[in-house]
């Protein structure tokens, strides 16, 4: 007699290959409208199912892990970050939580080095002008941003994507710094041609960019609080493709309005899509609506750990991306 197969209910729309791959294999409830889930559809559909592929928009909190019953026996989520999933309480109802690790490393690194880009040469600016067909030729002095050859790039965090921020920054020419909960070995700075900073106080006060590139964590909230912000010097420039609530939002803003910093890329916001209206109207910021990880290609591939995930746990094995709550 064939064996029953895994109800597994996905939260939001994914690309079609992927949802396709999910039906084929699996009893799957797929989700019509691209739209975020309410809360008591999530709570309903944690209910109904063995395994829950939620994304990063979607709490799963001890509340709701209490909800889901004895049902639930995966959260597959759809993305790397495992800040929204209350990992030890899960782990303490018998519920494994899978991530989708490394996929997407090398296009949050590009979107990095982007922001770097834009900020500095006034790309958006330029981009505006064109739009409003405001553009009355070549001048001299028009829109002089500043070099990134040369200047020193301060990594906050240096896993996969900040390693892969290092070379891409060396390629630019850049020196690279960093700073990180462990140093790196030896072999790995001398590829990368990194410095290491034990103190962040010290490394913030010398860079001329500092990127972000640490996960959430209560020992990283707010990590770059206003004291911190404050030891920036006045022409440097802030990029954040990691996690908003690292960066005190309102002490930022306040410094990039007062010229205390000269500029800041941002893919991510310290209260999701509720960011500070000021951001908006200050013109030495450049604002992307969280697309770091944004391609096709990435996408699928998240999709494909997802899936590999799930049957390697129907087959009765842990999940090769198993999330474990000391990893956090």
């Amino acid at each position: 007699m064939p064996r029953e197969r895994l109800s597994v209910v996905v939260t939001r729309r994914l690309p079609e290959q992927v949802e396709a791959r999910l039906s084929e294999l699996f009893d799957t409830k797929l989700r019509g409208s691209d739209e975020p889930m309410s809360r008591s559809e999530l709570v309903e559909a944690a209910k109904g199912a063995d395994v829950l592929v939620p994304t990063v928009t979607d709490e799963i909190d001890a509340t709701l892990i209490a909800q889901a019953g004895d049902r639930l026996k995966l959260i597959a989520n759809y993305g790397a970050g495992v800040d929204h999933i209350d990992v030890a309480t899960a782990r303490q109802r018998g519920v494994l939580v899978s991530n989708t690790p490394g996929v997407l490393t090398d296009d949050t690194a590009d979107m990095t080095m982007a922001l770097i880009l834009a900020v500095t040469r006034r790309i958006p600016e330029g981009l505006a002008i064109m739009q409003r067909g405001d553009w009355q030729g070549w001048a001299p002095t028009a829109l002089l941003g500043g070099r990134v050859g040369g200047r020193r790039l301060g990594i906050l965090g240096m896993g996969r994507i900040g390693q892969a921020v290092a070379r891409r920054a060396a390629a630019f020419g850049m020196q690279v710094h960093y700073h990180n909960r462990k140093q790196l070995r030896s072999e790995t700075e001398e590829e990368l041609g990194a410095r290491y900073w034990e103190s962040l106080d010290q490394m913030v006060a010398r860079m001329d960019i500092l990127s972000i590139n640490c996960p959430s964590t209560p020992s990283t909230f707010h990590l770059m609080n206003a004291r911190r912000l404050k030891l920036m010097k006045p022409d440097a420039v802030i990029v954040n493709t990691s996690r908003g609530e690292v960066i005190d939002e309102s002490a930022l803003v306040r410094m990039l309005r007062n010229r205390e910093i000269a500029g800041a890329g941002l893919d991510v916001y310290e209260h999701g899509t509720d960011i500070n209206p000021e951001l908006r109207n200050l013109d030495n910021v450049v604002l992307l609506p969280h697309m770091g990880s944004a391609t096709v290609e990435g996408r699928i591939e998240m999709g494909e750990k997802v899936i590999i995930n799930i049957k390697t746990f129907e087959d009765g094995h842990r999940p090769p991306d198993q999330v474990i709550p000391s990893m956090l």
